[in-house]
């Protein structure tokens, strides 16, 4: 086994320090990001209004966060599958669908009002957060071993 581990060392250098980088981000998020509505969703926020935001640096962190969290997630795919067919389908998943989630996340910071808060709470999730690495993990597994049998 330890032959094993050797053999794949650089495999799990990567792998550990993707999810350590995912961990930092988790952890830093509040210092490193601009996002008043960390503390929002903290506190109690139904029934009160959105924070004081501004719209182009919320949307920029959301971006560069968005963005670091892909790219440690697409790591751990490349180390878990190793497969650069899969890393494509990733990335462009991973831009598919935050183009798509920014433009919801816009509709409802600019068009709906405090009644919608827990859309905003889940797209939001899903932008800030690497749910998507969850989500696809299984799903490749899957395809990965059903094209083996096919």
């Amino acid at each position: 086994m330890f032959q094993n581990l050797l053999q794949h060392k650089y495999r799990l250098i990567v792998g550990i320090f993707s999810l350590v980088v995912l961990m930092l981000i988790r952890n830093y998020e509040s210092t490193w990001f601009y996002d008043p509505f960390i503390r929002y969703f903290k506190s109690e926020f139904q029934g009160t209004l959105y924070p004081q935001y501004d719209s182009f640096d919320l949307l920029l962190n959301w971006l560069i966060r968005y963005g670091l969290n892909t790219i440690a997630s697409l790591l751990i795919l490349y180390v878990l599958f190793q497969e650069i067919s899969i890393i494509k389908i990733a990335v462009i998943l991973y831009v598919f669908f935050f183009v798509f989630l920014m433009f919801l996340i816009f509709l409802v910071l600019c068009f709906c009002d405090e009644t919608y808060v827990m859309i905003l709470f889940y797209i939001r999730r899903f932008l800030i957060q690497p749910l998507f690495l969850i989500l696809f993990i299984p799903a490749f597994y899957y395809q990965e071993k059903n094209s083996k049998f096919n």
